[in-house]
């Protein structure tokens, strides 16, 4: 009698467990016609073939630009689209010919990202090409060079990398170049950097309120910065393996930060361009990075899905109006420096079809493609 009822108990707790993995999968299931991530995803990633490049100090890629590629990349993959695979190889491949004066040099956090791209390139093609190309990217993130400030030289000395600033972007340009060496070459070494990278921003940086100051002298929640440590706390638990020693550090300061985000969340949806003044505008591309976030947390467990899945939804279904008919994401903060005065974050402008907002918004529909 005590094994039949042991048995049972333990068809129960499988079916609990089928039903309650079909629950998550449901907040993402039945969209409206014009928020399906394919509809989106195939809008955002023509958009991007054509576009003209986007440069940084007018020479060489803009990380924003890399995020969107990398985003169409990963949206094709997730689709089963290769014929984008193929449009956004061909727009690549110039860069090894025509436009090879556009790759970026290895002096900077901003400009060493650019090596996740090619590395997901390698991904889909087993091309070495596109391996050669990125490795030396993520490689010279932690190679001092010569002339190095003392500053540079002490975070070298910690066993981070020489670019290290405690600026809240570093956790997605670091973090996703390092991910996409590990996933590459199979070497602990890179993904374990940068989890112990992470840590240290996360020790630094992340406030009681589970948000992160735009920088340790600038006390604003500007909502892009701190998307980008969600979104980079979220790519480096894709990554991390679960005996690293940092991870759950990183995933007690994931949950703390979208445990808050949920609470910050309007009634729209959306979150503002400062997340906890209520009296500032939505902004997109912060709220494409937490929705990102987000949505993973929910698909991969991390967090709960009755919880959050709702609050997820209710974001990609906000965000999706602001595309326009040309395919542009609008209200999109430009690019901003860190500044310690609260006005000039109200007053920043706020343009359409800029790359910082492409980006997230393809981000989320990979998100909800994937399993």
């Amino acid at each position: 009698m005590k094994y039949i009822i042991q048995f049972f108990a333990a068809i129960c707790l499988f079916m609990f467990s089928v039903q309650s993995v079909s629950a998550q999968k449901d907040y993402f299931k039945d969209l409206p016609a014009e928020c399906s991530p394919q509809k989106v995803g195939t809008i955002l990633s023509q958009r991007f073939i054509p576009s003209k490049h986007m440069l940084h100090g007018g020479k060489w890629i803009h990380y924003a630009e890399v995020c969107t590629w990398y985003g169409a990349l990963r949206y094709a993959e997730a689709a089963g689209d290769k014929k984008l695979v193929k449009q956004l190889q061909d727009r690549f491949d110039l860069l090894f010919t025509t436009e090879k004066a556009y790759q970026p040099i290895m002096n900077h956090v901003d400009l060493n990202m650019f090596g996740c791209l090619p590395l997901e390139f390698y991904k889909v093609t087993n091309d070495k090409k596109y391996l050669e190309l990125g490795m030396p990217y993520a490689d010279t993130q932690w190679t001092l060079p010569a002339g190095a400030t003392p500053e540079e030289k002490a975070w070298a000395d910690k066993g981070l990398s020489w670019q290290t600033r405690l600026w809240i972007d570093d956790m997605f340009m670091i973090t996703i170049v390092q991910a996409q060496a590990y996933h590459a070459t199979g070497k602990r070494e890179y993904i374990d950097r940068a989890a112990k990278e992470m840590v240290v921003y996360l020790n630094e940086l992340q406030r009681p309120n589970g948000l992160f100051y735009h920088a340790p002298d600038v006390p604003y929640f500007w909502a892009r910065g701190n998307g980008w440590m969600a979104a980079g706390m979220a790519e480096l638990l894709l990554s991390t393996p679960k005996d690293n020693p940092d991870r759950a550090r990183i995933l007690e300061g994931y949950r703390l930060m979208m445990k808050n985000l949920k609470d910050y969340q309007s009634e729209s949806g959306m979150w503002n361009q400062l997340v906890d003044k209520a009296d500032c505008w939505p902004e997109t591309s912060g709220s494409a990075m937490f929705t990102y976030a987000m949505i993973m947390g929910v698909k991969k467990g991390w967090l709960d899905a009755a919880e959050y899945g709702p609050v997820a939804r209710k974001a990609w279904i906000a965000l999706v109006p602001y595309i326009n008919k040309d395919g542009d994401v609008e209200e999109v903060c430009v690019g901003t420096n860190k500044q310690n005065d609260l006005q000039y974050y109200y007053d920043r402008p706020r343009v359409a079809g800029d790359f910082h907002g492409q980006a997230p918004m393809l981000w989320c529909t990979y998100a909800l493609l994937c399993e």
